[in-house]
């Protein structure tokens, strides 16, 4: 008999569901997660202690769905957000919402009450799986703690493929600090992927080049896709016209020739009529949406349509698709290889483009605000990121400033919502950090959120933000003014806070301007300045956003009552 010990079986470590969800994060790569803590999620904060993970306390949950909302678009990786039960989680609903709408990759993770009070109305219990079932691509509540790492690495797999969205994972407290054998994280197949029809393809070519007067028409799919290399390769080897939607801005560069413009409500001259006299639309990446359409029935009425998207669900949707291809421009670039005859075509929609440039030299002497956000598109370094609220100075953004990339114009497109501003361009910030980033917001966006002043403070989170102050809601008055008989409705603004004494107070560096000759020096001193800034900038009450295509209404009938131009010096 031998008198060697036998070697003692290997055993498994035993962890806390908590580290486990931990560990299951870091294993899909994630470096940063904003929240907020809360007592049926203080398990996952106590883990949070031993892992490598950062961790960025904002100062409301909706603050850190944004924030991972606006991580996510710019650093192409999947944002991740936490919050406890109850109010916790209801408060991530509309950050859920806007990623959902948005296309945006996200796993929202919320604390539960514990398994066995969950359907008693137990204190902070809401049913956040069934409130949030219409907005995620996919939800889980977690019933047993060996089932967390499979099922973190499927919510990842399935915010990310296909058309990218957010899912939520709900762990009762219960779950979350059973002990449970650690093996390791869990592997997933990928997503096939779709074929390329031929077949399709070859319709497409054939219709694209029997066109005499086609149009690309492009949205933010180009860059969930990673397709703007080829969008604009196609736009150039076919010389056909680009135009696109508010969140599609920067496929192709705003200043490349072939770019005519945004389209829809607030689009440019060019856009809108090259879209209502073209005879083929081509489609990538974008859906129909009512404010790129306009009147849907008088849509590009003379076109045939070509719709590329890797969204099956979109194709005919709302606009019947002659040909409808499945998958990715980069993937069916070398398939569409064509020139179309074309050159009438080119030198008309070239002739309208010049037409519609914008004109900044408004008289008087307050801050044209097209103006400012031009000039500071001009200034701004290159790689500069702008994340925008929502209202008029959102659209001012879109029509005014240089875009360069998708993923540098941050916008909240499908939800619209107000509030989204300062905790998307601080996810930026944190996810970029050798990016330049600016949050333009407005009056009234900014109070929906302002409390994340204090969360760019306590990181020293670099954003620079230009605060347009009308003392106003500017769009609803805007519409008032021009649909309701100037019935102005609960739109009065005018006693704002001092905003720059504001943000003083929240240790944030800030200044103010009323005059267009304080702009040039006011942006030099916000890009000059290191950490956050905010410049209060005060303009016109009753400025407008123009052109605006009323509702029900076709595009080509836009109201545009621009400013007048100031009389040249002599």
């Amino acid at each position: 008999m031998s008198t060697h010990a036998q070697p003692t079986p290997a055993t498994t470590p035993r962890i806390r569901g908590a580290d486990a969800l931990l560990r299951a994060l870091e294993a899909e790569g994630v470096r940063t997660v904003f929240g907020y803590p809360g007592g049926a999620i203080m398990p996952v904060y106590d883990a949070l202690v031993d892992s490598p993970i950062r961790h960025i306390l904002v100062r409301h949950e909706q603050g850190a769905a944004l924030a991972a909302n606006g991580y996510a678009r710019a650093s192409g990786e999947v944002g991740v957000c936490m919050a406890t039960s109850g109010p916790g989680a209801t408060n991530l609903v509309t950050g859920i919402a806007d990623a959902y709408l948005d296309s945006v990759p996200m796993v929202a993770i919320t604390g539960q009450v514990p398994s066995h009070l969950m359907g008693t109305d137990a204190f902070q219990e809401v049913d956040i799986f069934g409130i949030t079932l219409p907005i995620v691509k996919h939800s889980w509540v977690i019933r047993d703690a060996r089932d967390i790492a499979a099922t973190v690495r499927e919510a990842f797999r399935i915010a990310r493929e296909g058309r990218p969205g957010p899912v939520l994972i709900d762990l009762p407290k219960d779950v979350a600090v059973a002990e449970v054998d650690w093996t390791g994280a869990a592997t997933s197949p990928s997503e096939p992927a779709t074929p390329i029809d031929r077949a399709a393809v070859q319709r497409a070519r054939t219709l694209i080049q029997q066109s005499q007067r086609p149009l690309l028409y492009t949205g933010y799919g180009v860059g969930v896709a990673g397709a703007e290399p080829a969008l604009r390769r196609l736009a150039e080897d076919t010389g056909i016209p680009v135009v696109s939607t508010l969140k599609g801005l920067g496929g192709v560069p705003t200043d490349h020739p072939q770019f005519l413009g945004m389209l829809g409500m607030h689009g440019s001259r060019a856009a809108n009529l090259g879209v209502q006299e073209c005879d083929l639309l081509i489609c990538v990446g974008a859906r129909f949406d009512d404010r790129a359409t306009g009147k849907l029935a008088e849509f590009a009425p003379h076109a045939k349509v070509i719709h590329l998207d890797t969204d099956a669900a979109e194709i005919s949707k709302l606009r019947y698709a002659h040909v409808h291809l499945l998958g990715t421009l980069t993937e069916l670039l070398p398939q569409l290889d064509c020139r179309p005859q074309i050159a009438d075509w080119q030198a008309l929609c070239a002739e309208r483009r010049a037409e519609s440039q914008p004109r900044y030299d408004a008289p008087g002497e307050d801050i044209y605000a097209p103006a400012l956000l031009r000039r500071m598109s001009e200034i701004a370094p290159a790689n500069t990121v702008v994340a925008c609220d929502v209202g008029q100075h959102q659209m001012w953004v879109a029509q005014h400033c240089i875009h360069r990339s998708i993923h540098q114009h941050l916008t909240s497109g499908g939800l619209g919502t107000m509030g989204f501003g300062v905790p998307a361009a601080m996810g930026v910030a944190i996810g970029m950090p050798e990016r330049p980033v600016v949050c333009v917001s407005g009056d009234g966006s900014i109070m929906m959120n302002i409390q994340e002043l204090a969360t760019l403070r306590r990181y020293q989170v670099p954003v620079k933000i230009i605060l347009l102050d009308n003392s106003a809601l500017g769009m609803v008055r805007q519409w008032q003014e021009l649909f309701f008989a100037e019935r102005y409705s609960e739109i009065d603004l005018s006693d704002n806070p001092d905003f720059a004494v504001l943000a003083r107070a929240f240790g944030i560096e800030a200044a103010s301007i009323e005059r267009r000759d304080q702009v040039e020096d006011a942006l030099k001193h916000l890009f000059a300045t290191d950490g956050p800034f905010l410049l209060h900038v005060r303009i016109d009450p009753k400025a407008n956003v123009w052109p605006l295509v009323p509702p029900n209404t076709p595009n080509h009938k836009m109201m545009d009552a621009a400013p007048p131009a100031s009389t040249p010096a002599a």
